[in-house]
């Protein structure tokens, strides 16, 4: 063997005997750009969407979602495909990206995907992969299309006014506020998800007995009358009533709390001068002294309004309701902690008050994939946590 390696050396680095210097130049001249004419054509292959989808594993997961998103079907007529986003425009990060997409390749061609639910288990490391290069790079491939110099604030919502303006000030990377915009996020990013699955199995086990107190963990419809025919209102989520009378599958319960004096008087709230809802009444029933009950009235020195203490007994349904709160805040902490730290460090509870809180979450709210119920689970844990209910107020 290692004569053989001598003798290929020497043969490689002796002169040519009967081929001239322009001979040798020229062919390696031509041999040079037919070489670099196929490396690019083969780069340029890699770099179309059907070599993109060209694997089962691709095609039937990410390419279905990316055509539900406004990336392939918009007003504008313009659309993202795969490697608009995931492939490097500058030459040198793109070969970069191409070493490193050998390894999906390895892995896709020697079976690693080939059992159902095994991109669905690496699709967080997949995706983090991704995450971190775009985090590196600034979210270049996305400024190649949405450059802030070029953005038109004045013609943005105010609440995407506040977030886009300090993001253009220190040319903040797009996937910081926004992952799964194009495809779905992977299962455990949604925590809002998992709190109400959580909360909706705790409550399997709920104690309606007459005298216990109860804490809803979503929306849940109240009613005047113990056969639920006349619509009363809404009990919001994170709310505490108690029960004072059991029909059947079905329970009566008092809310009490304050309201302004001013209007319908429909919102019934947490406490005097927060807007921290706990009941949203029916016009009717808001009127109806059967119903509520009224007590003393007191005008907030801040806002000029006059308030009153009332107590509203309405029926509801034994469902979506715990015994205690505390799993409540436990999961929306955890919620808020995952979900809202992604752009920024999350303010804590305590930065602001009650009636602070609403208008700062709200804010957050395009940048986060929330349900109804969520939301408000979410902003009373924070209102109930703000300043006004902390030992250092701000």
């Amino acid at each position: 063997m290692t004569s053989l390696i001598k003798s290929i050396w020497t043969t490689m680095t002796r002169p040519a005997v009967h081929i001239s210097l322009g001979v040798l130049t020229l062919g390696g001249f031509i041999a040079g750009v037919i070489f670099w004419g196929g490396f690019n054509t083969v780069l340029e292959a890699t770099n179309t969407e059907e070599f993109c989808i060209s694997c089962h594993t691709m095609e039937a997961n990410v390419y279905q979602e990316l055509q539900e998103t406004v990336h392939w079907k918009n007003n504008s007529g313009v659309r993202a495909t795969c490697p608009d986003c995931h492939v490097p425009h500058n030459w040198t990060d793109k070969i970069a990206r191409k070493m490193q997409a050998s390894k999906e390749v390895y892995a896709q061609i020697f079976g690693n995907y080939d059992e159902a639910g095994k991109f669905e288990e690496r699709r967080l490391e997949l995706a983090q992969h991704e995450w971190d290069r775009f985090s590196a790079n600034g979210s270049l491939e996305c400024k190649n299309c949405h450059n802030y110099d070029s953005m038109n604030f004045d013609g943005m919502s105010k609440g995407a006014q506040k977030a886009m303006k300090p993001a253009a000030e220190k040319d903040q990377s797009c996937l910081d506020c926004h992952k799964g915009i194009a495809h779905q996020l992977p299962e455990g990013m949604n925590a809002a998800s998992e709190m109400a699955d959580n909360l909706a199995k705790k409550a399997a086990g709920t104690d309606y007995s007459v005298g216990k107190t109860l804490v809803s963990i979503k929306y849940l419809p109240l009613f005047e009358d113990k056969a639920l025919t006349k619509v009363g209102g809404d009990l919001a989520p994170a709310s505490e009533v108690k029960v004072i009378a059991e029909e059947g599958d079905n329970i009566q319960v008092e809310i009490t709390g304050w309201r302004k004096k001013r209007g319908f008087a429909r919102v019934i709230q947490d406490g005097f001068g927060m807007n921290i809802p706990v009941a949203t009444l029916q016009k009717k029933t808001a009127k109806n002294k059967a119903v509520v009950e009224r007590f003393e009235k007191k005008v907030d020195e801040l806002t000029g309004l006059p308030w009153q203490r009332v107590s509203a007994k309405l029926w509801l349904k034994k469902e979506g309701m715990l015994n205690d709160v505390t799993p409540v805040w436990e999961e929306a902490k955890e919620a808020y902690q995952s979900n809202c730290s992604t752009c920024h460090t999350q303010p804590e509870e305590g930065h602001f008050d009650a009636n602070t809180w609403p208008s700062m979450f709200n804010g957050m709210l395009a940048f986060v994939n929330f349900d109804k119920d969520s939301e408000k689970l979410i902003l009373k844990y924070l209102q109930k946590h703000s300043s006004d209910f902390s030992e250092g107020k701000h």
